[in-house]
């Protein structure tokens, strides 16, 4: 079973933006036309149509945007927003406007939505960098305090 780690999750995030902006666009099934296309000389050079290039996704990237989407709905509305904005590289700044609040305090808030979801893929709570001494002091206190009661 694999471990996941914030970043991991992060990656997974951008991974899936980068896939969804690779898919073809949705449109509605418009007017078909029976003309034929407009044969173009050489001198006229497209200069104006607008042709977009994209690089279709991968089967396996599609596949891996529909697991990350389920991953979302674990969290609450504004937390879904907030991360796949960063997904999408949006800017701090877009961000702190657009929720009222400081950088800090953004960023704050998308690493709990991260954490929120590396709690439910790995089933238990990400350990932090100094948990042991942690534990061995409160260990030892409620061992003190019950010798002393």
């Amino acid at each position: 079973m694999k471990v996941w780690t914030i970043k991991d999750v992060e990656y997974r995030f951008h991974e899936a933006a980068v896939t969804a902006h690779r898919l073809p666009p949705a449109r509605v099934a418009g007017y078909v036309t029976m003309w034929p296309e407009i044969a173009r000389q050489s001198w006229e050079g497209y200069a104006d149509e607008l042709t977009v290039l994209r690089i279709p996704a991968t089967p396996a990237a599609i596949d891996r945007l529909a697991e990350t989407t389920q991953w979302l709905l674990w969290l609450e509305e504004h937390q879904r927003h907030l991360i796949w904005a960063r997904a999408r590289y949006v800017p701090w700044r877009a961000i702190c406007e657009a929720y009222g609040c400081s950088r800090v305090t953004a960023w704050r808030r998308w690493r709990h939505a991260l954490s929120l979801i590396v709690v439910q893929l790995n089933g238990q709570p990400p350990r932090i960098a100094g948990e042991t001494a942690a534990s061995r002091n409160v260990a030892q206190a409620v061992a003190a305090s019950d010798a002393g009661s």
